[in-house]
């Protein structure tokens, strides 16, 4: 073999191993990308309290409601109660909201489950309630797998852990508690993942401090409208002041401030909140206020 052959050669093996090597590294870069990709956790704001949750590859639907706007009056005895629900569009096609595996139903005020979901959602999607009273009303509109969540432990292997609440203040319970009903919150944990916390349409409460120090969630979801019936003080659900007391309660988790600008009696704005976490320095990079639409990952 001449001189020139045994170059030649010797640059092609060299060429080879190096490309061999870079292979190597790049399929144990990627294999690597996948597993940490594994315990990623995807939230999205739909609009109001509905948010899209994509835990272990299973993806949850929460407190959907899909009507079109305007599509019902305002609630009655409420802030801006000539208003008409919803206030804005699906910022998404609504084929693609329910685009899910399951949904997550807190409680069954029709800003949560209205006639739109009960409609067009497919009757054999899972659907989780918080007790046997809402599961026998969705089981009437023609569902067919209704689980209560004290009683289904997880799905696809992920904890679906039911908490309790309070849909407005003492006062609010004693004039309209028969029309305020039962509410909860949900908590998603499962091994590697992020925990993440539902609050749902609760004031701040014993249930809400036990919840977040119990599962130290890594994420906490709160409906942050301040909504507001006419002659009562106070909020039938939290307010940005709770989002300060969520802070000093969980200081490492991300918060999260939906439930606004989409429905006649929430009171408060995304501005407004937007403005209250700058005044109180809560760190803009780990207290949200996502637009309608908007998506994370943690």
């Amino acid at each position: 073999m001449s001189a020139l052959n045994r170059a030649l050669t010797a640059t092609a093996v060299s060429i080879a191993l190096v490309l061999a090597a870079c292979s190597a590294t790049r399929s144990m870069s990627e294999t690597r990308g996948a597993r940490d990709r594994a315990g990623v956790v995807g939230f999205q704001l739909i609009r109001n309290a509905t948010v899209k949750i994509d835990y272990a590859g299973t993806t949850f639907l929460v407190d959907p409601m899909l009507a079109d706007k305007g599509a019902y009056p305002g609630f009655p005895a409420t802030y801006n109660s000539h208003l008409r629900n919803p206030l804005v569009e699906l910022p998404i096609p609504l084929s693609t909201v329910m685009d899910v595996d399951a949904v997550i139903v807190t409680h069954l005020h029709p800003d949560h489950w209205d006639d739109a979901a009960r409609r067009q959602l497919p009757k054999s999607t899972p659907i989780f309630v918080q007790n046997e009273q809402d599961a026998e009303t969705v089981r009437k509109d023609g569902f067919t797998d209704v689980r209560v969540l004290a009683n289904v432990g997880s799905f696809n292997g992920t904890r679906l852990i039911r908490v309790g609440g309070q849909h407005g203040t003492d006062q609010h319970m004693a004039k309209l508690g028969h029309l305020l009903g039962t509410v909860s919150g949900v908590v998603f944990e499962r091994p590697d993942h992020a925990s993440l916390y539902i609050a749902g349409d609760t004031t701040w409460r014993p249930e809400v401090e036990a919840a977040i120090e119990k599962h130290r969630p890594d994420v906490v979801v709160l409906n942050t409208g301040y909504a507001h019936i006419t002659g009562f003080d106070g909020s039938i659900i939290m307010g940005k002041e709770d989002l300060a007391r969520a802070r000093k309660l969980a200081p490492d988790a991300v918060l999260i401030g939906v439930h606004m600008d989409a429905v006649n009696h929430a009171s408060q704005s995304r501005a407004e909140l937007i403005h209250y976490i700058a005044e109180q320095n809560l760190d803009a990079t780990r207290t949200r206020v996502p637009a309608d639409g908007e998506s994370y990952r943690f």
